[in-house]
């Protein structure tokens, strides 16, 4: 499935898209996480070894948004989740309305977590709102230790943030302590996980993570039924 669509400017009707869609979420009991790095940093690598980790405790399913592809969709679906591809065009980042377009032909209901792969950049994704519940952000460490001074925004408005391709450190020269205070100077309080998606490192502290927010959303909807 793909949805083409080109963006308007018009920041308060996204503000109100981003109200009806965190609305949709909420009644559905979805937990919604908006997955955003720079390119190539490895947002469908992590979804390709973050979702068999889930297989069983959760229903999963991720609308993608590029500009032009459906390649990432294809490797999600590979995995035997549902997928859905929005195609932005020209345009560098999703909005809600796009994602609440994409709604009405990829029903979400059942499910239980649903990633947003937004499209690769460090400025756009960071300003608009989709109506999730947690923002990841991914830096690998080939982006430079340097990134997230470069673009703290999107750093600060993380929830959790993760390291990618750590293997590589080494290799590329990344003081990876350096990236890891320059993300704290950024952010102060978000979690932030090391991992190698080809190699598995750190991978079981992520996805520990993800089970413990999915338990924590858990025991509030209970409370507040």
């Amino acid at each position: 499935m793909e949805h083409i669509l080109v963006r308007t400017n018009g920041s308060q009707a996204d503000q109100e898209t981003a109200g009806r869609n965190r609305e949709l979420f909420e009644m559905a009991n979805i937990t919604v996480i908006n997955l955003m790095s720079a390119p190539g940093a490895g947002k469908t690598s992590l979804l390709e070894a973050t979702i068999p980790g889930l297989r069983g405790w959760y229903e999963v399913a991720v609308i993608e948004g590029d500009l032009q592809t459906d390649l990432d969709a294809e490797r999600i679906r590979a995995l035997g989740v549902p997928s859905h591809q929005i195609k932005t065009g020209t345009v560098s980042h999703l909005d809600a309305r796009m994602v609440n377009s994409a709604l009405a032909e990829f029903p979400v209901q059942g499910v239980d977590l649903l990633f947003i792969e937004n499209v690769g950049n460090l400025i756009c994704p960071a300003l608009c709102d989709l109506g999730e519940k947690l923002r990841l952000v991914v830096c690998s460490v080939t982006d430079g230790s340097d990134t997230p001074k470069k673009y703290p925004a999107i750093f600060r408005s993380a929830d959790v943030i993760v390291v990618n391709k750590v293997d590589l450190a080494m290799s590329g020269g990344v003081d990876v302590a350096e990236l890891r205070r320059n993300l704290r100077e950024a952010n102060a309080t978000a979690p932030i996980f090391g991992v190698s998606c080809r190699t598995g490192v750190g991978l079981g502290a992520w996805l520990g993570w993800v089970r413990n927010a999915m338990a924590r959303r858990s025991v509030l909807v209970a409370t507040n039924a």
